[in-house]
């Protein structure tokens, strides 16, 4: 994929549905009891992976132009897979249907690329194994392939090292089948989608503090999603219109959950001209419309409980602070070398090669920005976070970059490209 610097950027763009939300509506529709309709699903391939597990477990699930309808069985009306569940690239599908899977009455195997294959699965085998599931990886190196074997799950509190709104989610999903109360506490909160929408769905979900609660065996009941846009993806968007000159963008449609909105208030702290316009709430989830303008930013600081709102914009954000005047230094995001790459090393690699001072240190990075930028040729390592953020360092940078293996986009915005390009004047 070749990006060439931009003049400006003009125009108006509605990005596609939260990832989020969109694999935790097909999830909570398929165990509960009647029709659940979902509007603005995410079409990309970790949200059809989702999809493919579900089918395979005999959820029947219908595609259709601008909505997928998902007719539940309950909480207990899956079937045993007839073949391993192919979760392809997806650490959120993985993870969370660890939780529904261990409290089921069959055996299953997750599997999927090789990605897949080297993210870290123990984070959610320990609390799954304290409540009694019968969870191993085939390797026995922590990672998929896993096997789940159903069995009676107990109700626990679990005390999570790290702030993971998939750990969290798993814990709270296989709770659901447990003999009592589970709870899990954070170092601090995460994304709460799950939280949201198992309570609209009829779940008793108490949260306090950082600490979320499920009461077992509720009856969960089809309802009608609306899925927001993916404030993740807008933040492409975000950081292009704040950084490429002679910029006015309108991104419609954002959910500004704020427990996702980081990248929101980081940009406004570097000094972005970011106006929200038309809030309003959509199945329960904020949403607004952002208007962004070029403007000149300055260095910030990232970390500590900020780092859970923003983990998967942290490597945009870096293209910002390249951008900025003075020194960003974002520290406590250790979570980024378990991503879909080593987020540290592919982000320092490629905008290093692109002329940027920046060095990694063992919990992030430190970006001494001003400096301009040169196209070359880059590398997403397979990472569609990666490849969408050096885009966007590309329009602002002088000549032609090349990123190699770009397509991965199509994992969260098979449409990244064509709505980039439309905003070039």
């Amino acid at each position: 994929m070749k990006i060439s610097n931009a003049k400006g950027l003009s125009g108006t763009v509605s990005i596609p549905g939260d990832k989020s939300i969109s694999h935790r509506a097909i999830m909570f529709g398929a165990i509960s009891e009647g029709m659940t309709e979902i509007t603005n699903f995410l079409e990309g391939a970790d949200c059809l992976s989702t999809i493919s597990c579900f089918q395979k477990m005999g959820i029947e699930i219908e595609r259709q132009a601008g909505r997928v309808l998902v007719f539940g069985k309950g909480l207990h009306g899956l079937c045993a897979p007839s073949a391993t569940l192919d979760v392809g690239n997806s650490g959120t599908t993985t993870r969370l249907i660890s939780g529904i899977l261990s409290g089921q009455n069959f055996t299953s195997r997750l599997n999927g690329d090789d990605s897949i294959q080297k993210r870290p699965m123990k984070r959610i085998m320990t609390p799954l194994q304290m409540m009694h599931a019968d969870i191993k990886s085939d390797r026995g190196n922590d990672c998929a392939p896993l096997t789940i074997r159903g069995t009676s799950l107990k109700g626990i509190h679990y005390q999570s090292p790290v702030a993971s709104a998939q750990v969290k989610s798993c814990v709270l999903l296989a709770g659901l089948y447990a003999d009592d109360i589970t709870s899990v506490s954070e170092p601090s909160v995460s994304r709460n989608h799950t939280e949201l929408m198992l309570s609209a769905f009829g779940a008793d979900i108490q949260t306090e503090g950082t600490t979320a609660s499920i009461i077992p065996n509720p009856v969960l009941s089809g309802q009608k999603v609306i899925v927001p846009g993916d404030i993740s993806s807008a933040a492409y968007f975000i950081a292009a219109g704040l950084i490429v000159p002679e910029s006015e963008i309108l991104i419609q449609n954002v959910g500004v959950n704020p427990t996702r909105d980081g990248i929101l208030r980081i940009a406004l702290q570097m000094g972005g001209k970011i106006e929200k316009l038309n809030e309003r709430t959509v199945s329960g989830e904020p949403v607004c419309d952002l208007l962004v303008r070029s403007s000149s930013l300055h260095a910030a600081t990232v970390e500590g409980d900020m780092i859970p709102t923003l983990i998967d914009e942290i490597p945009v954000i870096a293209v910002m602070a390249a951008f900025a005047q003075g020194t960003t230094v974002i520290r406590d995001a250790a979570e980024l070398k378990v991503k879909e790459s080593n987020r540290i090393d592919t982000v320092v690699s490629n905008l290093s090669a692109m002329g940027c001072e920046i060095t990694p240190t063992d919990d992030g990075m430190i970006i001494h920005g001003g400096r301009m930028l040169h196209g070359n040729t880059v590398d997403s390592h397979l990472d569609h976070r990666i490849a969408m953020s050096l885009a966007i360092a590309a329009l602002a940078a002088d000549g032609e970059t090349t990123i190699k293996d770009g397509e991965c986009v199509d994992i969260s915005y098979p449409n990244f490209y064509r709505d980039l390009e439309a905003l070039k004047k």
